[in-house]
């Protein structure tokens, strides 16, 4: 969507006065816009790093960037879902109107995302790592390398232009191992959620999973120290978030805030006021109107986001009031939409005949193998039992504030009845102003439930759309 033109020349000129200075669309002579760094950790929940309160985990090269930045506390994804994530991230759509909205579905030939509409603003843009959003995304990039260590060789590359690059980590996603930092974490020390199994095996799973991340942490720390070497700490915006919530249970492929709860730090010396936080609410919708505006583009009509341009220079507060997210096929078959607010959160469940459906990665690992030894013993915690749950609520609505695990659900509560009807009202907005299709009209039904053993679309109950 297009800002006023008002808006556009109030914020231009606060940039300015700033000392930054964008491209003026196609004018000759216009000043370099800066260097977009985009560092996407592959399945980390925000709680999992220091600057987030985590008292163990060892990330102080993430930390140092969230001490010199902007730290955004309630900073919510569309999906918690590696590539449907991914390609929401960089076309600014939610994962309904992208056409890939299931796992490992490709972005769909001729849509554009945000590397290849920089390249209208001179910008040279590059990806590092881990891909996983198609051959036709794959193709607006210019440059490419499976690896971590060739920064310097794609700066070199970019030969003077600003450059877009998107480092694409592999951690920490599994399968894990041992000894893959020289001090692995203690695994007696580690906060378990209220779910997890405190068991010997879920602890080490959990200690490879912080030693992944401490591991990545490293590398962010390289990346930040050749940026400062060829001084371009102070042209570069760094952004660090992740795809989606932990590789656990009640985690990954969950829209409880450990599923879609993402760390969202922003660097910029001299440009980003240092060491602010936010508890408003931001969506990743956001992110790719703020790269365009950063290069002097205008968002595409399409997008749903506005840029965060202003509001992580200081120069206006946060104003969205809800984020929005969503669930569909991850090796198990979902229709889970959510509605966030600062205080609030509600999800609906579409398949409330059928137990959550779990990523194939997280039903297959040590902490969930420890559930469900203690399912069978019958000796599951009331927090653990939620896991298994079925028949599902429809409706479930949590107090964030107070129940910040999203336990104790209020949907039938008297006391939030008003609170509950308004979420309902945002969710059925959003739903209908973006086109989302109803629980019993699947785009594709060709995937096997890994977990279930049957097509998905056997698991499709027959219900007649409203």
């Amino acid at each position: 969507m297009t800002w006023p033109m008002t808006r556009r020349a109030f914020t231009r000129n606060a940039l300015t006065a700033l000392g930054l200075t964008l491209p003026l669309g196609s004018a000759q002579g216009a000043e370099r816009p800066p260097n977009i760094l985009v560092l996407v950790a592959d399945d980390a929940g925000a709680r999992h790093f220091g600057c987030y309160g985590n008292p163990e985990i060892k990330t102080p090269h993430i930390d140092r960037l969230a001490r010199d930045g902007l730290t955004a506390d309630n900073a919510i994804l569309t999906t918690p879902q590696c590539s449907p994530s991914r390609i929401s991230i960089l076309t600014g759509r939610y994962p309904h109107e992208t056409g890939a909205e299931d796992l490992h579905m490709p972005l769909p030939e001729g849509d554009p995302i945000v590397p290849g509409l920089l390249q209208q603003a001179g910008y040279f843009t590059g990806h590092m790592q881990k891909t996983h959003y198609g051959p036709h995304a794959d193709a607006q990039f210019q440059w490419y390398d499976p690896g971590l260590d060739q920064l310097d060789g794609f700066i070199d590359a970019a030969q003077g232009k600003p450059f877009f690059m998107w480092v694409g980590f592999d951690d920490p996603h599994r399968p894990y191992q041992d000894n893959t930092i020289p001090e692995p974490h203690d695994p007696a020390r580690l906060p378990l959620a209220p779910w997890l199994a405190d068991t010997p095996e879920t602890r080490r799973d959990l200690a490879r999973y912080y030693d992944e991340i401490a591991r990545m942490d490293g590398v962010i720390g390289r990346m930040m120290a050749t940026l400062a070497a060829r001084n371009l700490a102070e042209e570069t915006l760094a952004v660090f978030l992740s795809d989606n919530g932990a590789p656990f249970p009640r985690e990954k492929g969950a829209l409880t805030d450990a599923g879609v709860k993402t760390p969202l730090i922003f660097h910029w010396p001299g440009k980003v006021p240092v060491g602010k936080r936010t508890a408003d609410v931001i969506s990743v919708m956001d992110l790719a109107p703020t790269w365009l505006q950063l290069a002097g583009l205008d968002p595409l009509e399409n997008m749903g986001g506005s840029s965060l341009v202003p509001h992580i220079l200081g120069l206006e507060p946060f104003t969205r009031d809800a984020a929005f997210s969503e669930r569909n096929w991850h090796d198990t078959d979902e229709h889970l939409r959510s509605v966030r607010t600062r205080r609030y959160k509600l999800i609906h469940n579409a398949y409330i005949h059928l137990p959550f459906g779990s990523p194939a990665d997280v039903s297959e690992s040590p902490s969930w193998r420890a559930l469900f030894e203690l399912k069978q013993k019958g000796q599951l915690s009331p927090e653990q039992a939620l896991l298994f749950q079925s028949p599902r609520p429809e409706i479930e609505f949590y107090d964030l504030e107070q129940d910040p695990w999203e336990l104790n659900n209020l949907a039938g509560d008297p006391a939030y009845r008003d609170r509950l009807r308004e979420h309902v009202r945002l969710l059925e907005a959003w739903r209908e102003t973006t086109g989302d299709f109803p629980p019993s009209r699947r785009q594709r039904r060709g995937h096997t439930d890994r977990i279930r053993g049957v097509f998905f679309s056997d698991t499709i109950p027959p219900m007649t759309d409203p």
